[in-house]
Parts: C-alpha cells; sequence; structure tokens
C-alpha cells in the first residue's frame, strides 16, 4: 500500500518562501570598490612623480585599448608602442576618480573621474573612464581608457 503524503497549501507556501529566499553559497558577495579606486589613485600619482608615459606603460594591460578622439583604438601591443614614443616632457596629466564598481566576480571592474592636464600656462579638464582586469598577481591593469575634454580651460593663475 502507497502512502501519499499531503501537505497544505499554506505549509507549501512557507516551505517554498524559506527555500527560495536561502543564499546559496556558491554566490560571491557584493565587492567594495574601494581597491579599484586605489589602484586609480596609486596611477595617477604614478603619472605625477614619473610622468604620464611610465605611468600608463606601468599600468596598462598587455591587450590594453586606448581610446582617443578622431583616432582608431589602440590596441595591446600598438598601444604600448603607441606610449613609449610618447614625450610628456612638456605636461603633466593627472586624475581624481570620482566612484567605480567592482564585478562580483572581483577580476573587472571599472573607474570614472576628471583628468586634469597641465602645460606651461594653460589647464585642461575633462573626464574619463578607465576598465581595469585584475592581474593573477593581484594587481589591477586597466583594458581600455578613455577620456573627454570639454570642462573647460583655464590660465595657470585661474587653476582650482
Amino acid at each position: 500500500m502507497k502512502k501519499i503524503f499531503f501537505i497544505s497549501p499554506g505549509l507549501f507556501f512557507i516551505l517554498l518562501l524559506f527555500f527560495s529566499c536561502r543564499q546559496k553559497n556558491n554566490i560571491q558577495q557584493k565587492k567594495s570598490p574601494y581597491e579599484i579606486v586605489k589602484a586609480d589613485e596609486a596611477f595617477s600619482d604614478l603619472s605625477k612623480k614619473e610622468g604620464m608615459k611610465m605611468a600608463f606603460i606601468e599600468y596598462i594591460d598587455n591587450n590594453g585599448v586606448l581610446l582617443r578622439p578622431d583616432h582608431m583604438p589602440i590596441i595591446g601591443a600598438n598601444a604600448i608602442d603607441f606610449l613609449s614614443q610618447s614625450n610628456d616632457s612638456l605636461y603633466q596629466l593627472t586624475w581624481k576618480p570620482s566612484g567605480g564598481d567592482i564585478a562580483t566576480s572581483g577580476d573587472l571592474g571599472y573607474t570614472f573621474g576628471i583628468y586634469t592636464l597641465t602645460m606651461k600656462d594653460t589647464v585642461m579638464k575633462g573626464t574619463y573612464v578607465s576598465i581595469w582586469k585584475k592581474q593573477k598577481n593581484g594587481k589591477w591593469k586597466f583594458v581600455l581608457d578613455s577620456g573627454n575634454d570639454g570642462l573647460g580651460n583655464d590660465t595657470i593663475g585661474n587653476k582650482q
């Protein structure tokens, strides 16, 4: 003789709610953007201290992409060659991240903010975004970098 187990609709609903609301162990918790923002700040600090060229070469991923206005994207080894040939002795490029985020997987993220390009008697500001990839050694390197001008130009006496 077969026994039939009967669950009342109310009990079924409670059990369904209980099991559907439990968090699975394999789902990773949301990562804090702190570490990627710190990497972006260190990137800017190196640009200020050693120059834009040195900083970008240090922080670009081997397959990194540079997006520049009115040009095709520069990718990987070509981007590194382009950076190596750059002359950054006449200006200083720094930036300040305004925010960012890291994917739940913990290996990709982005930062964005405002950059400042300072030349002899001119300061130009714009916005930027960088997409970052965590390397096997735990260091963050950018895989895509792009900036937009347009926040206005000031003379050296009006620097903010």
